[in-house]
């Protein structure tokens, strides 16, 4: 029986070679070309299922030649530690959004989803780093789209700056209504616009007015609760999030810090789908 380290090597693999849609492409090309993408986005899901640093990643992974295997590659063919950390800022975020939705795509998603947010703290940087990036904010807002019946991440929003809830939920919402039926959200995310937008494209909206009149208060008893407060789902999530790698970004610059929260949930997408 396999293990899971190869069950999900495997798995990221093939997901990685679907992401940049290089499936065909070889692992390594000799002289310019260099390393495949899938592979470089490959490793880094790997570094960040094993929780390694890119330099003791590919001290482990020379002592392991079955998981290298699956690269298509000898352990005297795997690159650089410095090569698999400068290549994923060279990498487009259009590929860890795919590679996080195919990795959703993994287990058959129910009919109702959620939205919420949290902040995941940033690392701290150099004083010079701060002043030159104008490196303001000690968290991340994250708003994740989140389905119901089987937990998985459907979606990430990262921002450095702080926008309504309301505003990211309309943004999520506009790249993943093929994925939803019902969208269940807490009372930040009241906007009868939002709920009007939601019901136009076909999607039932369960969000509870904020209680201002009476008529809110109509409102709200009309509302499913049992279908309202699976909405915690999304709680949970980012509670697992944070158990399972921690809740402080590492890189030290704003698209890397975005590629890093998204890969994470990638990553546990596909943790989930190989325990089945």
């Amino acid at each position: 029986m396999s293990t899971k380290l190869s069950r999900f090597t495997s798995k990221v693999v093939s997901l990685a070679k679907k992401a940049v849609g290089g499936e065909s492409e070889p692992p390594v090309q000799k002289g310019e070309g260099g390393y495949a993408d899938w592979v470089i986005v490959g490793l880094h899901g790997l570094r960040e299922y094993l929780g390694q640093s890119y330099r003791r990643l590919l001290d482990v992974l020379h002592e392991m030649p079955g998981i290298v295997a699956k690269f298509d590659l000898s352990v005297d063919e795997m690159p650089d530690f410095t090569t698999v950390c400068t290549r994923k800022q060279d990498l487009e975020m259009r590929i860890w959004r795919v590679l996080l939705r195919l990795s959703a795509d993994l287990q058959e998603t129910g009919e109702v989803k959620a939205i919420d947010a949290t902040g995941l703290d940033r690392v701290s940087a150099s004083q010079h780093y701060a002043n030159r990036t104008n490196y303001t904010f000690r968290s991340v807002k994250t708003t994740a789209l989140i389905d119901c019946e089987t937990s998985m991440i459907l979606d990430i929003h990262c921002s450095m700056t702080q926008p309504h809830d309301t505003q990211i939920g309309w943004q999520v919402m506009k790249q993943n209504l093929h994925r939803v039926e019902t969208l269940t959200v807490d009372k930040g995310y009241d906007w009868d616009e939002f709920r009007r937008y939601l019901r136009k494209e076909g999607v039932r909206p369960v969000i509870k007015h904020r209680g201002f009149s009476s008529l809110d208060a109509a409102h709200n008893a009309r509302i499913d609760d049992e279908i309202y407060h699976r909405r915690s789902v999304v709680e949970s999530v980012f509670a697992s999030l944070r158990r399972r790698f921690d809740d402080t970004i590492r890189a030290r610059t704003w698209f890397g810090q975005f590629r890093e929260i998204v890969l994470k949930a990638a990553v546990k997408n596909i943790e989930a789908a190989i325990r089945l």
